[in-house]
């Protein structure tokens, strides 16, 4: 007989540490289930898998990969936040994890790689979960703990080449329909991030670039297979929220927007900025929502003019506007909301006026949101109303095109997804999908400074200066979050309130 092959012997070595797994699922984490029941989440998580693997098709295998730990400072590392991929595909929330689904196999289709026990890790760092407590979160029956990546590079050789005589364990892949796609060289290896980093979101992290360049060695290795990406696939999957995941969702911008009713209540003359954020991280930790959904901007006068203000430094004054971007994350999905009001309580004559701009913008908004609309339906509708509205105020001339006017004051797009991600994937508003919708005003004299250096922009910025020195640093958003039915969209943040008579019964009101 000839010499194993060296994958083949490491097979054999970490097979001996890293059995398969199979356990019927039980309760996850005694002390926190899930919301709505341990059963209905793992069916949730199964379907997910299902349904993006009919999507992929049996020609093909996406390999997805856990976060990294990120640096906080010298060898403490920030609170892990896991790959929004890989939740949605599996629920676990743990470092060094790679699930593999592969539709077109004959038999395992699912297999998940995970760390194997490490007590002095977990001295450190906490416990790792066994293969049998991965089953129970994941609904994962094929689980491979692994020191490295032994397990999982011994599959994948399997999977990908062509010899299976004497496989065991993780290294089985029965014959099916890849096997054919391999011969045929119609295979596909996929991963989750954009291939060519020139198609990626500019708003969108960089892929990890380490992930790319396997799927491009590995096509590159094994005869009959390509190199793909799957985002299509999963942003399509993960618009559309399941049953499960609306309820989720509709509990966590439930305590969003009750926490921003206390940020509210929290806020006067005085007080500093980050006292109206505990106020608001405290409700929804209270609340089980462990997590806020991104950093809250809680920003007082002429910071609530920067987009993504994150300090919470500066104490209120009184007349200052409080723009207030915060919400929660409940079991991983995440609302988002931000509300807009003065200080004191009460609105001032020029407060009022950007105040129901904005609001009659966000109407006309969501009046556009049917079911199947785009999102640029949304956004015309909103600028149109700034276009009419901001020039009684001095804030759109004839001297310029309104449409460029209207973005020196309404600079972002007021529309995106919602889910495991703040900006969660969406194309159009089908039913099922969840986002929001949120115009806003901000008068920044900085704004002025972008218009060209010529005679006609000199005239614009002299005709536009009264009115800028006018509502000088004044910024205004609203936001609400939204599930789209086939009746409409469903306002899911509702509990906060929007409308000037109930914010000024609610502003300061906590002593």
């Amino acid at each position: 007989m000839a010499a194993s092959a060296p994958w083949k012997r490491a097979l054999v070595a970490s097979l001996a540490a890293a059995a398969l797994w199979v356990a019927a699922p039980r309760p996850i984490r005694a002390d926190l289930p899930p919301f709505g029941g341990t059963d209905a989440y793992l069916a949730d998580l199964a379907a997910h898998r299902a349904k993006t693997m009919a999507r992929l098709g049996p020609e093909s295998v996406l390999v997805v990969w856990s976060a990294p730990a990120r640096v906080y400072s010298a060898d403490i590392d920030y609170k892990y936040r896991q790959n929004s991929d890989l939740l949605y595909l599996t629920g676990l929330d743990q470092e060094e994890t790679i699930l593999v689904l592969a539709p077109g196999a004959a038999g395992q289709k699912v297999t998940v790689f995970t760390r194997a026990a490490d007590p002095f890790r977990e001295l450190w760092y906490g416990h790792i979960l066994t293969p049998a407590e991965v089953t129970s979160t994941s609904g994962i029956t094929a689980v491979y703990p692994e020191h490295g990546h032994e397990a999982f590079d011994a599959f994948m050789a399997r999977l990908l080449g062509d010899d299976d005589h004497g496989a065991t364990g993780a290294s089985r892949t029965p014959a099916g329909e890849f096997a054919a796609a391999k011969t045929a060289g119609r295979a596909r290896l996929c991963t989750a991030d954009a291939l060519d980093v020139d198609a990626q979101d500019p708003a969108e992290p960089p892929p990890d670039r380490s992930h790319v360049a396997w799927v491009h060695q590995m096509a590159a290795r094994y005869h009959g297979v390509t190199a793909c990406s799957a985002r299509d696939v999963l942003d399509a999957e993960r618009a559309i929220k399941t049953p499960y995941e609306q309820l989720v969702l509709r509990h966590s911008v439930e305590i969003s927007a009750e926490a921003q009713v206390e940020g509210m209540k929290a806020a006067r003359p005085g007080r500093w900025e980050y006292e109206v954020q505990a106020a608001i991280e405290y409700w929804s930790r209270a609340h089980g929502a462990l997590e806020q959904g991104y950093p809250s901007i809680v920003a007082s006068g002429p910071n609530a003019t920067t987009l993504h203000y994150l300090e919470s430094t500066r104490q209120m004054r009184d007349g200052d506007l409080l723009l207030v971007d915060a919400a929660s994350s409940f079991e991983h999905l995440t609302g988002d909301i931000t509300r807009t009001y003065p200080v004191n309580g009460r609105f001032t004559r020029d407060e009022r006026a950007l105040y129901e701009l904005v609001l009659r913008a966000q109407d006309a908004g969501i009046a556009a949101a049917r079911p199947g609309a785009t999102q640029t339906a949304v956004n015309d509708a909103a600028r149109a109303v700034f276009a009419d509205g901001l020039r009684p105020l001095g804030l759109i001339t004839p001297l310029a095109d309104a449409a460029s006017q209207v973005s020196l004051w309404f600079p972002h797009a007021p529309t995106h997804g919602i889910g495991l991600d703040v900006h969660d994937p969406l194309d159009r508003l089908d039913v099922g999908t969840t986002f929001v919708i949120e115009p806003g005003l901000y008068i920044r004299p900085a704004a002025l400074d972008g218009l060209p250096k010529t005679p006609d922009g000199a005239a614009l910025r002299a005709a536009l200066a009264p009115a800028v020195a006018k509502y000088r640093d004044m910024g205004v958003r609203i936001e609400d979050s939204f599930l789209m039915t086939a009746d409409g969209p469903v306002m899911l943040s509702a509990k906060a309130p929007r409308r000037i008579p109930d914010i000024e019964r609610v502003v300061g009101t906590r002593r």
